[in-house]
């Protein structure tokens, strides 16, 4: 891992990293870049913490001079060189993966595994690391009632010395609702994913938040905040990708290393669509609540139709407009079964009852999100669908060359070409072409480059399926009745034959 000019980039996936420390339980501060052999940087909108790794070539013993333990701090800084001016990167500060003491923040070591001797003098093991609110998080608890904006609770909690208290830079988008809220003895994060399930977004109205922490810092924020910009207008791309060579010399690229920026490596996608089934029996598509009130004992019965459903919230693909035909992720407007119904139709594909009641804290609020207590059971039904629509969606995986200025949570845009003979006008895929929205980011830095594996989340298509009214034929067949004891009697071998 050689240092890098500053400022300056030889080819894509060339990177700035002049040291990695280790800061000792003693206080003694080693540069250990010269016997790293791969440094790991992973993060995940479904991650509420930073973690990483490095793998280590000892063959100076530092496990027994340093008496590594697993106590200790890991410091670096990573660049792409010339991120600083890039007009994608934005504040220079945010294109900088700094986990300097100056400057950033440290990784804590909380692990040391796969020791294992390669040769007679060399040692390999690893090193995993996470960020300090992650280790803050596993040794406080809170105990304590919040009352106000769900965001300015979680706030609270992440800046209180008694818990996280955490010195990163917090993105937080506003909530709608206001509530007040009894944390019995939780770990912070897990109150504060428990915030999160209740938080509606002040401008689109969106509910269910994510929480989770990029190497720029920490977000609290919903899924339509990621793909619009306060829940009315398009969000930019943070950049856009080709699935197209890199390894040529064409002498019209005039941008070579820009090129190659832009260049997948290879592709593939997890969940080439919808994941029907799993959609369907988690709720997406379909979805009864029956909710009962512990105050006046009455019950309510919601439905939630994802056809009816899909314009009210913000997609990837459809933000600040209204299509003719809705780009749903599925062929929602079709008939599926003999029954001619649509897959929206079948509401009890997934049936919930949960309790709730008004009056709560002296307040006439529901108890899910502090509104009338006549949403709770539509709210539970929506973020059980948005939430699942991402995770259980189309799902694409992309090795690119390593840009320290992307994150997750970041909108992105793949442009993929129709596979077919006939294409030579260069057309793209009309489905899973377009934007996505990295949910997973591998940092990836070995002494010959750095890469990235992004895995990328739709909730919608370039382009909708076709709508129609075709009606699945009925078989004409009719079930058949076979009464196995007869059939045993008819097939018993005859022993006096």
């Amino acid at each position: 891992m050689a240092t890098k000019i500053p400022g300056h980039i030889e080819f894509a996936g060339d990177y700035a990293l002049d040291s990695i420390s280790i800061h000792t339980h003693f206080g003694e501060r080693i540069d250990i870049k010269k016997v790293v052999i791969e440094l790991n940087i992973y993060e995940s909108i479904y991650k509420n913490a930073l973690t990483g790794s490095i793998v280590i070539g000892d063959s100076q013993n530092l496990v027994g001079k340093l008496e590594l333990n697993g106590t200790e701090r890991i410091s670096f800084k990573l660049l792409t060189p010339g991120a600083e001016s890039s007009p994608t990167s934005g504040n220079v500060n945010r294109s900088i993966v700094d986990a300097s003491v100056e400057t950033g923040h440290p990784f804590h070591v909380y692990k040391i595994s796969d020791r294992k001797q390669t040769n007679p003098g060399t040692t390999v093991y690893t090193l995993h690391f996470a960020s300090r609110e992650f280790m803050r998080n596993l040794r406080t608890k809170v105990s304590q009632a919040y009352e106000g904006r769900l965001d300015t609770t979680v706030l609270k909690i992440m800046m209180d010395k008694n818990y996280i208290d955490t010195k990163k830079e917090m993105s937080m988008e506003p909530t709608g609702n206001t509530h007040k809220i009894v944390i019995p003895n939780m770990r912070p994060y897990d109150a504060i994913n428990m915030i999160a399930r209740r938080s509606l977004a002040q401008k689109s109205g969106a509910v269910g938040y994510y929480f989770y922490e990029t190497t720029k810092g920490i977000y609290f924020r919903s899924w339509d905040n990621m793909v619009t910009v306060k829940g009315s207008f398009d969000r930019p791309i943070k950049q856009e990708f080709y699935y197209m060579p890199m390894n040529i010399d064409d002498k019209t690229i005039q941008d070579k290393i820009n090129h190659d920026f832009k260049s997948v490596e290879s592709y593939e996608f997890i969940n080439n669509f919808h994941d029907v089934a799993a959609n369907t029996a988690l709720g997406t598509y379909g979805h009864r609540v029956i909710t009962h009130n512990l105050f006046d004992k009455s019950y309510k019965e919601s439905s939630y139709n994802y056809a009816n459903e899909f314009s009210n919230s913000k997609h990837t693909d459809l933000a600040n407009e209204k299509s003719v035909r809705e780009r749903y992720a599925v062929a929602a407007g079709s008939n599926i079964d003999e029954d001619d119904k649509k897959m929206s139709q079948y509401d009890e594909s997934k049936v919930s009852l949960g309790s709730t009641t008004q009056f709560l804290h002296d307040r006439e609020t529901g108890a899910g999100y502090g509104l009338d207590v006549r949403q709770d059971g539509p709210k539970l039904a929506e973020r059980i669908s948005q939430r699942s629509q991402v995770k259980y969606g189309t799902t694409l995986k992309l090795i690119v060359k390593g840009q320290s200025y992307l994150e997750v949570g970041d909108l992105i845009k793949f442009n993929l070409l129709k596979i077919e003979p006939n294409n030579t006008l260069g057309e793209y895929d009309k489905q899973y072409s377009g934007k996505y929205v990295i949910t997973k980011i591998r940092h990836q830095i070995l002494s010959e480059g750095y890469t990235m594996a992004l895995e990328c989340a739709k909730d919608s298509v370039r382009y909708g399926f076709q709508a129609n009214d075709f009606k699945i034929e009925k078989n004409p067949n009719h079930p058949g009745l076979r009464d196995t004891y007869e059939r045993e009697e008819a097939d018993k071998p005859n022993r006096h034959a």
